[in-house]
């Protein structure tokens, strides 16, 4: 099978940074499905695990937001058969699905929304499971308390970014009220295209912007940009017993004493740690994309893919990437997979 992916880790703007090469197609066993990945989509994570790439030989497949058509089964599959259109974003430890056919674990996939194409499908899987898992199990917000959240607040850093725009509209889906950081006059409007109540900018100091909007604290933050650049100003700006969840990693120390008084919690989501470590709960994510793609087919949900590359090819691949890295991507980029 045809598959899109790189033996060296180079600079985003070599033009031979990403090859196209034939390797040999998995067959599908246990829980595994194979699917024919008909739409693919980018995310951060591609360029990270790009970047870490080993110089060791190795033809490394990325890719880990996909939509397509199932080909085969496993001998203990129950929740698919051949035919079904599913979603997923799979798991960083196996291979990604910028390739013709791709095995994943039948317990993180779901039927795809029947409303959307393959491509603009693929735009939903991680930063949905991201978004969902960070506010609804790390800061365990009761989503289904629509009335009882009405009063709370959360703060989302980055919202015009993948995750953002989907944790936008899942907060508002719950009842919370939402402000979200935008600093370009696109991305002000996208977020408020999302459902966002307030806007404040990320380029300045949030404290006297959030008090502007009428909070002295919020409940909740959501941190979609980087840590190190937020740490101390989400300590001050969580309300007693709040919780702030982030979803990159730190590089620096960081002082967690200043929610000892408060009695607020910080948690960090990874979305691929219940695929990585074969989680017992790992059937929730299959539960919750499912839930997302009746969110979309109901019309509750926006699509937030905004630029389709067409046809995945090394150099569309790359430009896409060199886009992520800028950071100035809004919502998501996505392909034709070399499946369709």
């Amino acid at each position: 099978m045809k598959a899109i992916g790189l033996k060296v880790a180079r600079p985003v703007t070599d033009a031979a940074l990403f090859e196209q090469t034939e390797i040999e197609t998995p067959t599908p066993a246990g829980h595994d499905i194979l699917v024919r990945v008909k739409g693919v989509a980018v995310n951060p994570v591609d360029f990270k695990v790009r970047k870490g790439k080993a110089d060791d030989g190795n033809f490394k497949v990325l890719g880990w937001d996909a939509a397509g058509v199932v080909e085969a089964v496993g001998e203990n599959v129950t929740l698919f058969k051949a035919g079904d259109e599913v979603w997923y974003a799979g798991d960083v430890t196996r291979p990604g699905s910028n390739s013709e056919l791709q095995l994943v674990d039948e317990r993180i996939v779901a039927l795809k929304p029947k409303s959307l194409d393959f491509a603009t499908a693929a735009a939903f899987p991680l930063t949905s499971i991201t978004a969902w898992e960070a506010m609804f199990d790390r800061m365990n917000i009761d989503r289904t308390n629509v009335e009882g959240n009405k009063g709370k607040s959360i703060l989302i850093i980055n919202g015009a970014g993948g995750v953002g725009s989907i944790a936008i509209q899942l907060a508002k889906l719950a009842g919370l009220e939402v402000v979200a950081t935008a600093s370009r006059p696109e991305t002000i409007s996208w977020v408020t295209k999302m459902g966002a109540d307030h806007v404040i900018n990320h380029r300045k100091p949030l404290k006297e912007q959030l008090e502007g909007a009428g909070f002295a604290t919020v409940d909740y933050v959501l941190c979609t940009s980087q840590t190190d650049d937020y740490w101390d100003v989400m300590c001050d700006l969580v309300a007693p017993q709040g919780r702030i969840a982030s979803i990159t990693e730190a590089s620096d120390l960081h002082n967690v004493d200043l929610l000892k008084a408060k009695s607020a919690s910080f948690s960090y989501e990874f979305m691929f740690t219940r695929s990585m470590f074969q989680t017992p709960d790992m059937i929730e994510q299959h539960k919750l994309l499912a839930e997302v793609a009746a969110m979309v087919d109901a019309g509750e949900i926006q699509v937030t893919a905004t630029e389709n590359y067409g046809s995945l090819s090394p150099e569309s691949l790359r430009k896409a990437h060199e886009l992520l890295e800028s950071g100035k991507a809004i919502g998501k980029i996505t392909f034709e997979g070399l499946g369709a």
